[in-house]
Order: C-alpha cells, then sequence, then structure tokens
C-alpha cells in the first residue's frame, strides 16, 4: 500500500515496511474535510414543496440534515432518519435529484444531496409531527415563492431539483446552488 507523505521503515531485506495502522490514520488527518447533508423534496397534490422552519437559523429548509458519515450513514439513509426525526414520517426515498458543493467562508465546504420525497396525501400531512427541539413550524409553498423561503444557495438547489424531477433528466450537478457548465 503506498500512502503519499509516508514512508516505510526499510526491513532487514532492504524494502520499506509496510506502513502501520498508525501511519494511515495520522495521514487521514491531514486529509481536507468536507461537511455532507442530505434532504427529502416532499410535495403536495398541487406540486407545492414542504418547508420546516428551523428554530436555529433564519430561512426555512427541505425536512434533513447532517450525514453521520463517521457512522457509516449514507446519504440517503440520512435524508431518510433526518425526515423521520424532524417531521415524523419514513417513506422510502426515491431518485436523487440534485448534489450541490457549497463552499462556506467560515466552515468547510459543504455537499448537499437532494432525494425524490414523493407526493404527500392529506393523511400523510396529518401524521406530521414537527422535532420540536430544532423545528418551529412547516408549510407548504408553491415553486414562484420558494426563494422567499429558503435563503442563499439552498432556494437554487430545490428549484434545480424541481426541474430534474419535472422532465426527468440525471441528477442535478450544482455549485453553490447553480448549474455546472
Amino acid at each position: 500500500m503506498s500512502i503519499p507523505g509516508i514512508s516505510g521503515v526499510p526491513a532487514a531485506s532492504g524494502t520499506p515496511a509496510a506502513p502501520t495502522a498508525s501511519d494511515f490514520a495520522a495521514y487521514v488527518a491531514t486529509l481536507p474535510r468536507v461537511l455532507a447533508g442530505a434532504a427529502a423534496l416532499f410535495r403536495d397534490a398541487e406540486g407545492r414543496v414542504l418547508l420546516v422552519e428551523p428554530n436555529y437559523r433564519p430561512g426555512w429548509a427541505l425536512p434533513g440534515g447532517t450525514i453521520e458519515s463517521d457512522d457509516g450513514e449514507s446519504p440517503r439513509q440520512a435524508a431518510r432518519r433526518e425526515t423521520l426525526e424532524e417531521i415524523g414520517l419514513d417513506r422510502p426515498l426515491g431518485r436523487l435529484l440534485a448534489v450541490d458543493w457549497v463552499p462556506g467562508p467560515d466552515r468547510p465546504p459543504l455537499v448537499a444531496y437532494v432525494y425524490d420525497g414523493g407526493v404527500l396525501g392529506e393523511d400523510d400531512f396529518a401524521a406530521i409531527r414537527l422535532q420540536e427541539a430544532e423545528l418551529l413550524s412547516w408549510r407548504l409553498v408553491p415553486r414562484a415563492r420558494l426563494t422567499e423561503h429558503l435563503l442563499g444557495s439552498l432556494g437554487h438547489r430545490v428549484l434545480a431539483a424541481l426541474d430534474a424531477l419535472a422532465d426527468g433528466s440525471t441528477t442535478a450537478e450544482l455549485e453553490n446552488g447553480r448549474p455546472v457548465d
């Protein structure tokens, strides 16, 4: 195994010794860090998008949150877990609609995944139970008003996800909410 920046100690035969687990851990500690989040895009029969209002920052969001990657959680698993935690709905998710690379001035970059949560019916909306420790409320918002509620790149990310859903295209690749050229 070759690990950049780490050389093995020569063995008696003159060949480098295999790197140890602590060598690899030291190397991994030098790698850049990236934050990762995942969310679900739920709609009603009229095409309005389900948004949640966090109590810890301004603006609204899709149900979702941080990917617990240190625990082996995948983006899809995180979106489903966060949906259950935040709004009390445990639903299988559809296809990946968008992936967004979002640099930040005071944090590592964020990779945000948006999955199709599907169309919810009246029974689903009646079953919503907000996670009171993090959320104040929820609402359905028409496409034309999404960027009024979703700040920064999030609004553009959701619009791109809706476009990918509507035209059946591939996953939208975004940087800061904008399509990559």
